[in-house]
């Protein structure tokens, strides 16, 4: 199952991805994952001038939040900053998916957040 959400801001994408797990991934953490969809969508909000668009995927023994958006520029993480400057979302982000994959893209880039159901075994490449 996939979903594309146009919101344009983080609450509405918040939303979406809240009634997406309950309906399709009630194994999925919750919390974990609105927080990375919070950090994906306000970085995407933050950091482009142009579009983005969300997507959520689930599998039977996956999860993938993804975001595609207009800037070519990856993630980098930074130090963060105690006095209020920022720099935790993508030290977040990498800590509370099972992995992280960023591709670029023809017109920008997409950031995947893949989170793998409790009791799924090993791949073995």
């Amino acid at each position: 199952m996939i979903v594309e959400s146009p919101h344009r801001d983080t609450a509405s994408a918040r939303q979406a991805a809240a009634d997406f797990l309950t309906q399709h991934c009630p194994w999925a953490d919750l919390d974990a994952v609105l927080l990375v969809v919070s950090e994906l969508v306000s970085n995407a909000v933050r950091h482009t001038s142009g579009w983005w668009r969300l997507h959520l995927t689930a599998a039977q023994e996956s999860l993938v939040v993804e975001i595609d958006d207009s800037s070519p520029r990856m993630p980098v993480p930074r130090d963060p900053d105690f006095g209020g400057g920022g720099g935790f979302g993508w030290h977040m982000v990498t800590r509370l998916a099972t992995r992280v994959e960023i591709r670029p893209l023809p017109e920008g880039k997409r950031v995947q957040a893949i989170w793998e159901r409790p009791g799924t075994p090993a791949r073995v490449c």
